[in-house]
């Protein structure tokens, strides 16, 4: 698995992950650190572009919720009862971190994790990045 990254502005500055590769047990803690470091750095609001991973393990969708909880921990935008709340009636989505260009793979399972249900999801990096 290979990291680029890049720094797009819209309303607010956002970093743009770019992944080539698996998102797997053998891959997650890596992918899970280097963005850590880049929230460690400054970055609040995270596009994770994802047109090049063809597969997400759970463990690689167990990062993607660490950074989802760091992110929130930094900059809570409703209280823990609001967001779960939220999430039951499809009324909330993370304003910090969202998802682009998933494979039908990918996308799979993240749908059947229920994280759709929390996590914003697009099809184009121009609307993505419009949508922070």
């Amino acid at each position: 698995m290979e990291i680029k990254v890049s720094k797009e502005d819209g309303r607010v500055p956002v970093t743009l992950v770019h992944v080539d590769g698996n998102i797997d047990s053998s891959t997650a803690q890596s992918f899970q650190s280097q963005v850590e470091n880049l929230i460690k750095g400054g970055a609040r609001d995270i596009l994770v572009d994802l047109a090049h991973v063809p597969y997400i393990s759970s463990a690689g969708l167990r990062a993607l919720h660490a950074v989802f909880n760091q992110l929130r921990e930094l900059a809570p935008d409703v209280s823990d009862p609001e967001m779960r709340e939220g999430i039951r009636a499809g009324t909330y989505k993370s304003p910090h971190i969202k998802l682009v260009n998933m494979t039908s793979d990918a996308r799979k399972a993240f749908d059947m994790a229920g994280f759709d249900m929390y996590i914003d999801t697009f099809d184009d990096v121009k609307k993505a990045i419009a949508s922070f």
